[in-house]
């Protein structure tokens, strides 16, 4: 391409397919990009080991978050198992560092691979089933996994659990905050970057093409079983490693980790985030799993001045938790991400509004 050195240069143009294909097109947002990841990098040297275990439990919340939007955000098979699948990956996680002797670098890829054996062999019925059917088939996952971990003693440990260990690489072992939170960054990076090239794939696109419209996707030669399994497939294996992760984190797993209330929350997620957004399950993640903390505090600000206030602090996060999804269902279904999205696009037009 030959330039006139006495034109300026102007505009956003690209002269080649890579160009064309990256996922952020234009320089300057690619810039911000690399420096809301430095500046996330960065976190850990100026907060408090609290602040820095909330947002280690965020991430990996939002590691399980995407791969649960990848099934029902992106490919539109509702699932109320999650919570099975997170203890899928923890308890194999566990067994195979514990029982098993092997490292975590070794376990850790193969939790995600059980689990996503798992959760392929539980989605082979989607082919049949949809909706509401489908999400009792789920449910039943759920169950039937709870059920196994909770009786299989000699080698879950049945009630009691079992205890996991930090990782180490050599002889550092990642027990510090944040030692642990630079991993779990790793990992949600990975997991970013992936899913966002997934949906520019011939895979990505057959989700989508199933979730508008599974029959007329079937007229076009999409095999439906064979996608909506590896659907379960990937999705599964990022909840288990979600769950390996959380497992070394808090170094125990037990059943009553792993309720139907943890699957009802990572869904909640993926309803306050956004159904079919990467950074949606982002947002969605933070928000759910700060909720919590955020009413704790306020409890505690306004109990010198309503004493019992802490009595019903437990049955104020239920009744919160489903105002606030009932809140997004009605005013805003898309979810924060569309909120950022309507944020940042009154912001490019001010003050100049009347352009649209």
């Amino acid at each position: 391409m030959v330039r006139n050195p006495f034109v300026m240069q102007c505009g956003e143009f690209h002269v080649d397919y890579r160009q064309d294909m990256a996922i952020w097109k234009i320089a300057r947002v690619r810039w911000r990009i690399f420096m809301i990841v430095a500046l996330f990098a960065l976190f850990p040297m100026v907060a408090t080991d609290y602040v820095v275990g909330l947002a280690t439990l965020c991430g990996i919340a939002a590691i399980g978050a995407i791969g649960l939007n990848i099934l029902t955000g992106f490919t539109g098979q509702i699932s109320i198992g999650v919570g099975a699948f997170l203890g899928v990956g923890g308890y194999t996680s566990a067994i195979l560092t514990t029982k098993l002797g092997l490292s975590f670098w070794a376990a850790f890829p193969l939790a995600g691979l059980i689990t996503a054996l798992v959760g392929a062999l539980f989605g082979i019925p989607s082919l049949r089933l949809k909706g509401l059917y489908l999400a009792i088939a789920t449910l039943a996952a759920q169950v039937i996994i709870l059920f196994v971990i909770s009786r299989w003693d000699s080698l879950t440990g049945g009630t009691a659990g079992l205890v996991l260990n930090r990782p180490q690489i050599g002889s550092f072992t990642f027990m510090s905050e944040t030692s642990y939170y630079y991993l779990m960054f790793v990992v949600l990076l990975i997991t970013i970057v992936f899913s966002l090239n997934l949906f520019r794939t011939r895979v990505g696109r057959a989700f989508i093409a199933i979730r508008d419209r599974d029959i007329a996707a079937e007229v076009m030669g999409i095999d439906l079983f064979k996608y909506k399994v590896l659907a379960f497939f990937v999705s599964s294996f990022f909840v288990g490693i979600a769950g390996a992760l959380l497992g070394h984190y808090t170094m125990i797993v037990s059943p009553e980790l792993y309720s139907i209330s943890v699957s009802i929350e990572y869904l909640a997620m993926i309803l306050v985030g956004g159904l079919g957004s990467v950074f949606g399950s982002l947002y969605g993640a933070v928000f759910i799993t700060l909720m919590p903390v955020v009413l704790r505090s306020v409890v505690d600000v306004l109990s010198g001045t309503f004493p019992g206030l802490e009595g019903v602090l437990v049955g104020m996060k239920e009744v919160v938790f489903g105002v606030v999804i009932i809140l997004f269902l009605v005013y805003e279904p898309d979810g924060l991400n569309k909120i950022w999205s309507n944020i940042k696009n009154y912001f490019r037009l001010w003050p100049f509004s009347y352009t649209k």
